[in-house]
């Protein structure tokens, strides 16, 4: 369902992968897999990138991406603060 994709994370973890390699499932290796390496799935110059701050680590905790989203910044514009409102 669309904006319910983070789901994923959590599924290839309980299939098996570690948080890290769940992570770079979604972000790195997708972006090889679609032959944009060079634009997509690293924070780096030149690449376009939607950027998501969570409470906690995801690597020892995928379920913080699901969870304890704090703030998000697609397309340059932040969509979503909760620290500023106070979540």
């Amino acid at each position: 369902m669309f904006g319910q994709n983070t789901r994923e994370l959590g599924w290839f973890v309980k299939a098996g992968m570690t948080p890290d390699e769940a992570l770079k499932t979604a972000t790195s290796k997708a972006a090889e897999l679609l032959g944009k390496a060079n634009e997509l799935g690293a924070v780096a110059p030149g690449y376009f990138a939607d950027l998501v701050a969570v409470e906690g680590d995801p690597t020892a905790d995928i379920g913080v991406v699901l969870d304890k989203v704090k703030w998000v910044m697609k397309g340059g514009l932040v969509v979503v603060d909760r620290k500023k409102d106070g979540q």
